[in-house]
């Protein structure tokens, strides 16, 4: 049985982008109990920074799991972001799972300390909510304007709360600090052609230009329509045209080949 064949990737990031690793981390996710909404919105914003998410791995709460994930990304990504497992409870054991990685002690970090009690009313502050001042000695905080429980970045890794309003919140003003790269920039061609009949030679335009695209196949079902979006992106204008053009004459040629079979 004849297996379909994938448009291979161009490569690991476009030439000039800075590229970002992501963990979520959470078993709520795995579970499927909580749908994650923080990939979408990281990604995007990455990318209107020049910033490439490159990779995202989804651990639940286990320190090793989260440890080794850490350990991977941040070796091979200029930034490593992760969200979820910093607020009060049991199960939020990220903030130590990242001292080990580094091997940091924990302490109580007195700026976050400082900004949960001005937070919260004397009576409301336990013993849960002054853990979450708990951090990997020597880390700078990330602001939370949200409720105040900042989050905090290690060299190059970044840790977010998991609630998306915080989370992005975190993001935003993190953002301005972090290095920029190349703008990305993108074309989308819709075709009512199947996958299959394009996609040899859709793998060779990516062949081509591999150096500076990337072209991704994407199939929809929308209102009782069926197609593909091919969406091809590069930091690169000129180059990015051209693969552009090179798709498009594909598309016809194929267009016009089905026609006169259907004659």
């Amino acid at each position: 049985m004849a297996t379909k064949q994938k448009t291979p990737p161009a490569q690991d990031h476009l030439p000039g982008t800075v590229t970002a690793g992501l963990i979520v981390i959470g078993n709520e996710i795995l579970s499927g109990r909580t749908h994650d909404k923080n990939i979408a919105y990281i990604a995007e914003k990455l990318e209107e920074h020049g910033i490439q998410l490159a990779q995202v791995r989804i651990v639940g709460d286990n320190e090793h799991d989260i440890i080794e994930a850490v350990n991977a990304l941040r070796g091979r990504y200029r930034y490593v972001f992760t969200t979820g497992g910093i607020g009060p409870t049991h199960d939020d054991i990220t903030a130590p799972s990242i001292a080990k990685a580094f091997n940091r002690v924990m302490e109580r970090n007195t700026e976050a300390l400082k900004r949960l009690r001005a937070y919260y009313k004397v009576e409301d502050f336990n013993d849960a909510r002054q853990r979450m001042a708990d951090m990997p000695r020597d880390v700078h905080l990330i602001d939370n304007p949200v409720s105040a429980a900042p989050g905090f970045y290690l060299e190059n890794v970044y840790v977010l709360a998991g609630v998306p309003a915080i989370m992005q919140a975190m993001l935003d003003s993190i953002l301005p600090s972090l290095k920029a790269g190349a703008s990305i920039k993108t074309k989308t061609i819709q075709t009512e052609l199947k996958e299959g009949q394009m996609a040899a030679t859709l793998a060779k335009i990516q062949s081509q230009h591999a150096a500076k695209v990337t072209i991704g196949s994407y199939p929809f079902f929308k209102e009782g329509q069926v197609g593909v979006s091919l969406v091809l992106r590069s930091t690169d204008e000129f180059a990015l045209q051209k693969a552009y053009q090179d798709v498009k004459a594909m598309l016809d040629d194929i267009a016009a080949h089905s026609t006169s079979k259907a004659l």
